[in-house]
């Protein structure tokens, strides 16, 4: 089977994904999840599960987000971070990187029917031991647009302050801060100096065909869900040599992980993903099912 995305199966693809965003809609949904994050969060789930909307919603991470690896150095403390069923495993974010016990930060501005706004996110790379994928666990993020995690429910806009931009000068400039706990992340990655280089591809492919919940996000009724993405969108990245990378605070995993990153990647063009409206499990488990998936998506574009 020929796993590459051609020319006009990849346009219709990302124009079905962004088809169903646009600033209006998300405003009004907005107000509307800023309301249901006043409700319990037993009824906050119960109107989740029984929404009727698309089977899929597209979102769009905007260029230039950028992903900073750090070394687990208290793995004990990491691993009760996952949600039961899954361990720790190895990873690397580039082809050819030496394997290891690793967090990854990802800082990007993201747009989709139901949010808007700037991200940081903070995730272990660990195994599913009941299917084998690797599976990125999002822990904790900040974030200046509504939210949803299983066990929070909706919650407003975390941040006191919110940047994530770039220079003329070429750099990514990132400055997050928490306005209810201690999360920030303060970094600039100079771009001049890095090169396009290619990803490992279990981390980047088969990882994102499994996300789960785990930290304070973790709740016992929420599963693993994937992604629909064109997988050349993950073939390569800029490798930001960590001279160039200056981070000048960051209490993400505070006491768990090393000070400094290990590993530095930026994407320099938009990535167009589809998930569920709702998180529910994936069928799709490799590469060819996944563009499978994406030419199916592709022919839904009028």
């Amino acid at each position: 089977m020929d796993t590459r995305i051609g020319s006009t199966e990849r346009r219709d693809f990302i124009a079905f994904a962004e088809s169903g965003i646009s600033p209006k809609g998300v405003a009004a949904l907005h107000g509307r999840a800023e309301m249901l994050s006043r409700l319990p969060l037993g009824l906050q789930r119960r109107i989740i599960a029984n929404a009727r909307a698309e089977e899929y919603m597209g979102f769009v991470v905007e260029p230039y987000c950028t992903f900073l690896a750090y070394e687990i150095l208290d793995e004990d403390a990491a691993a009760r971070l996952l949600p039961p069923g899954y361990r720790l495993t190895p990873t690397a974010m580039f082809a050819g990187e030496e394997p290891r016990h690793c967090a990854i930060i990802g800082a990007f501005n993201v747009h989709a029917p139901v949010f808007w706004g700037v991200r940081v996110e903070l995730y272990l790379i660990a195994e599913d031991i009941r299917t084998g994928m690797l599976t990125w666990i999002i822990c904790d993020y900040e974030s200046n647009t509504v939210n949803y995690d299983p066990a929070q429910g909706f919650s407003t806009p975390t941040t006191s302050r919110a940047v994530m931009t770039t220079s003329h000068a070429a750099e990514v400039i990132i400055d997050v801060r928490s306005r209810r706990g201690s999360n920030d992340l303060v970094a600039t990655a100079g771009l001049r100096t890095g090169a396009m280089t290619p990803l490992d591809q279990r981390l980047w492919v088969d990882g994102n065909l499994s996300v789960d919940y785990g930290g304070r996000l973790m709740h016992e009724d929420s599963v693993a869900f994937g992604l629909v993405f064109d997988p050349d969108e993950m073939a390569e990245a800029l490798r930001i040599p960590l001279d160039s990378v200056s981070v000048e605070r960051n209490t993400f995993g505070a006491g768990v992980l090393a000070e400094a990153p290990c590993s530095a990647a930026c994407f320099p063009y938009a990535q167009h993903f589809l998930t569920t409206t709702t998180p529910r499990s994936s069928p799709i488990r490799d590469r060819e099912a996944l563009v499978d998936a994406v030419r199916s998506s592709a022919a839904r574009q009028p």
